[in-house]
């Protein structure tokens, strides 16, 4: 029986850096939406390939570096900052690969062009890697 609740000794942390890193899924969902020209959601929900491979590699992309920075703060404050560097990485990302890499991007995801959303969606996941290694401090 000691084991078992020695087990369970954890599960207060745990809900807390769960909860956190949650809240900043949801957050990271809310800004990405609000930065792109075309609605994800409508999109995905027309069944729009290219809409829900460039969101999921968005979402992929940054829950890396969340993994990372959970796994090494050292505080809830601690992941809070990185979570919030994390985030601010994978949208700037976007925005430079709208700008200067793609820039008729939303015309192209609003069309389902599924080549361009797996470019952006690599991208984002590659990004959310090289973030994430860089977390381990």
């Amino acid at each position: 029986m000691e084991i078992i609740l020695e087990s369970f000794s954890g599960i207060t942390g745990f809900l807390m850096y769960f909860g956190a890193a949650v809240i900043a899924l949801v957050v990271f969902s809310r800004v990405y939406s609000w930065i792109t020209p075309y609605n994800e959601v409508e999109l995905i929900k027309e069944n729009n390939p290219a809409a829900a491979t460039v969101f999921v590699g968005a979402l992929i992309g940054f829950a890396l570096p969340l993994y990372s920075a959970l796994d090494n703060s050292v505080s809830l404050i601690d992941f809070s900052i990185w979570a919030s560097m994390a985030l601010f990485i994978q949208i700037i990302t976007f925005m430079l690969v709208r700008k200067l890499v793609y820039p008729k991007l939303s015309e192209r995801i609003e069309a389902g062009e599924i080549a361009a959303a797996i470019k952006v969606a690599g991208v984002a996941i590659v990004i959310g890697l090289i973030n994430a290694g860089s977390m381990t401090y």
